[in-house]
C-alpha cells in the first residue's frame, strides 16, 4: 500500500487520531484501571511511534498530485519560522513542565514555573506547530498538506486538549498553572499575570536552539531532497 495517497491519510488518522483517541477520558481510563499507568503510557508510546514510523515512510513514497504552487516568496516563511521553532523545542524539551510526563509533582510548587513556562506552557506543541506551518507555506501537493496539516492540527489543538486533560486530572491543583502561564506565547507576561524569565530559558538553549536550525537547514538537501533557501 505504499506509495499511495490511501497510505498517507491511514497514517495521518493513524497518527493524528491516535492521539485524541487514546488520550480521551473514557478510552484512557478504562485502560489505565486495566494496565496501569506506567504500562498504558508505555502502549501509547509505542503505538504512536509505529503510525509515525508509517506516515513518515508513507509521505516519502506519496506520489506527487500538485494542489498548489506555492510562489517564490512562501520560501521565506519556514526560513523565518523555523529558527523559532527550534529554539522553542529545545526549550522544551529540555525544560521541567506540569504538561509533560510526570510533571503532575510541579503543581504544588507553583513558583517554579520559569524559563519558557514564562512564554508559554507548551513550547514544544508550539514548535512543531510552527515547524508544520511553514512547511505547509511551502509545499502545495496533497501528501504534504495532509502530513503538516495534520501535525499543525495535533500541535495547535492538542494545546487546549492537553491542558482539559490535565483539569480533569489534577482539578483545583490547575489553578495555579492556568493562572501563571498561557498558551499563546507571551499573554500571560503581557497580562501581568507572570514575568518574562530570559535568565531561566538560558542563552545556552537559544544557542543550542540556532545550532539544531543551522544543522536542518545545511543537512535539508541530504535528508528532504530540497535546498531550503528561497530563490
Amino acid at each position: 500500500m505504499l506509495g499511495t495517497i490511501d497510505a498517507v491519510i491511514i497514517g495521518v488518522l493513524a497518527f493524528t487520531g491516535g492521539h485524541f483517541l487514546l488520550a480521551s477520558a473514557p478510552i484512557r481510563d478504562r485502560a489505565v484501571n486495566a494496565i496501569g499507568e506506567e504500562r498504558f503510557r508505555g502502549l501509547y508510546s509505542l503505538v504512536m511511534l509505529g503510525a509515525l514510523v508509517w506516515l513518515i515512510l508513507a509521505y516519502r513514497s506519496a506520489p506527487y498530485i500538485e494542489i498548489w504552487l506555492p510562489g517564490p516568496m512562501t520560501g521565506w516563511v519556514p526560513n523565518v519560522l523555523m529558527p523559532i521553532a527550534c529554539v522553542l523545542l529545545v526549550a522544551g524539551i529540555t525544560t521541567r513542565s506540569p504538561t509533560s510526563v510526570g510533571g503532575e509533582s510541579m503543581l504544588a510548587e507553583p513558583t517554579t514555573f520559569k524559563g519558557i513556562l514564562t512564554v508559554t506552557r507548551h513550547p514544544f506543541l508550539w514548535g512543531t506547530g510552527l515547524w508544520a506551518l511553514g512547511h505547509l507555506a511551502t509545499n502545495g501537493d496533497l501528501a504534504a498538506i495532509l502530513l503538516f496539516g495534520a501535525i499543525a492540527v495535533l500541535s495547535f489543538v492538542g494545546m487546549p486538549a492537553l491542558d482539559a486533560k490535565m483539569r480533569r486530572k489534577v482539578d483545583s491543583a490547575w489553578g495555579p498553572v492556568a493562572m501563571t502561564t498561557s498558551i499563546i506565547p507571551f499573554v500571560a507576561v503581557l497580562q501581568g499575570r507572570t514575568t518574562l524569565d530570559l535568565a531561566g530559558i538560558g542563552w545556552w538553549r537559544f544557542g543550542l536552539g540556532l545550532l539544531v536550525w543551522v544543522a536542518l537547514y545545511g543537512g535539508h538537501p541530504y535528508y528532504a531532497g530540497v535546498w531550503p533557501h528561497p530563490g
